[in-house]
């Protein structure tokens, strides 16, 4: 799966970027695809994996009631999830 992180390590590096991932479902699957990479730690901040809902509230901020009217598997929890994680980030 490096393979397929590489590029986006390189573009970061190459934009000055810092990554951060807030993942569910995927179980941190992401954040290890991107740290399989050489050199990825110039660029990778950190990784929320937040499988509970409870995990979601605690650690990246997601709305109990976002939760409760889209479910947890939602583009409005995924937006919440986001901002939640470059909120904790560099």
């Amino acid at each position: 799966m490096s393979d397929k992180a590489a590029p986006l390590i390189a573009g970061a590096r190459a934009a000055g970027l810092a990554i951060a991932t807030a993942e569910s479902c995927t179980g941190g699957m992401i954040s290890a695809a991107i740290t399989d990479v050489p050199g990825s730690s110039a660029v990778f901040d950190r990784g929320f994996v937040t499988y509970s809902n409870a995990a979601k509230q605690a650690m990246l901020g997601v709305l109990a009631e976002t939760l409760d009217a889209h479910g947890a598997v939602s583009e409005q929890v995924a937006a919440e999830m986001a901002s939640g994680a470059l909120a904790h980030s560099v």
